[in-house]
């Protein structure tokens, strides 16, 4: 089994404003979608994710899942 490649960085926070992911730029439904998506279409969201990121706040609006891990952890 190959690895599907992915922007995820563990802060899965959707901006209210934009409909986008604080970490990744994706929408829930390419989220939800992402592992029946075709490399083709995986790329093209890829390529527009940059774009995407410019236009959210980069705080989000709760306790993201990387931050409450670090916590968990003690650090």
């Amino acid at each position: 089994m190959t690895a599907i490649e992915s922007p995820c960085i563990l802060v899965c926070s959707i901006d209210d404003r934009t409909g986008y992911c604080f970490g990744c730029g994706r929408t829930r439904g390419e989220i939800g979608a992402w592992l029946t998506m075709t490399p083709d279409e995986r790329r093209a969201v890829m390529a527009e994710l940059p774009a995407r990121l410019s236009t959210v706040e980069r705080r989000p609006r709760r306790e993201t899942r990387r931050a409450r891990m670090a916590r968990e952890r003690g650090g």
